[in-house]
């Protein structure tokens, strides 16, 4: 809805064409102009209520025979909306705060990882800006951590305590944050690992929102100088 309480474009886009939220418009403008799902991709979404980007993520694999899978994981349970979304979309309930990588692989296609990763999660705003932007930043980070795993902290990986991320080389990661200081951190830390990183606030992102999504792709190799 928009700011004066009357319905805005995207949301009556959104009930025009079947999305169950204005937001799927955001991940429909970062696949057109980035194109980080294709036919056959394996998609993790998480946080994925109220399931807009799944039905998004589900259109960008293309017709059923084309293959592909989509995972959605939120605290809420959910089932796929009805509309655009096919048998290759599941959702499970779960805190992805406490799910460890090696149950996530377990989850994935042929347990090997995902070929995107998208977080659409966002904390509950209390109005109060270093608090927001610190939830925020714990939520991406969490991310950055199932993605890659102990390459962002080699320090644990050579102690043995660190497990491998979940996405897979080459792959493509999309992070939902709240513009700040924080946020430029992730980008600082996650850049190295992949081919190219940017930045995008989409045009179906409210004027009074401070969000903003870090897209990364090419996941490079665990060996490749970085």
């Amino acid at each position: 809805m928009g700011v004066s309480g009357a319905p805005d474009f995207f949301y009556k886009e959104a009930q025009r064409l079947g999305y169950v939220a204005r937001s799927a418009f955001k991940l429909l403008q970062i696949q057109k102009q980035h194109k980080l799902i294709n036919p056959g991709s394996s998609v993790l979404d998480l946080g994925c209520a109220p399931g807009a980007w799944l039905q998004v993520a589900c259109q960008s694999l293309g017709p059923i025979h084309s293959g592909g899978s989509v995972l959605g994981i939120d605290v809420k349970k959910l089932k796929p909306p009805p509309l655009h979304c096919d048998s290759r979309v599941r959702t499970i309930s779960a805190d992805v705060m406490n799910l460890s990588h090696n149950q996530l692989r377990d989850l994935s296609p042929h347990k090997n990882g995902f070929s995107v990763i998208l977080s659409d999660m966002c904390p509950l705003v209390s109005g109060i800006t270093t608090k927001d932007a610190a939830l925020s930043f714990e939520l991406g980070m969490r991310a950055v951590d199932l993605a890659l795993g102990s390459r962002v902290c080699p320090s644990e990986e050579e102690n043995g305590e660190g497990e491998e991320g979940v996405l897979q080389v080459g792959g493509n990661l999309i992070i939902k944050l709240l513009e700040s200081e924080d946020a430029k951190e992730i980008s600082h830390i996650s850049k190295p690992f992949f081919r190219k990183s940017s930045w995008l606030r989409p045009k179906a992102t409210r004027p009074s929102s401070r969000e903003i999504y870090l897209i990364c792709q090419g996941l490079k190799p665990h060996n490749a100088n970085i």
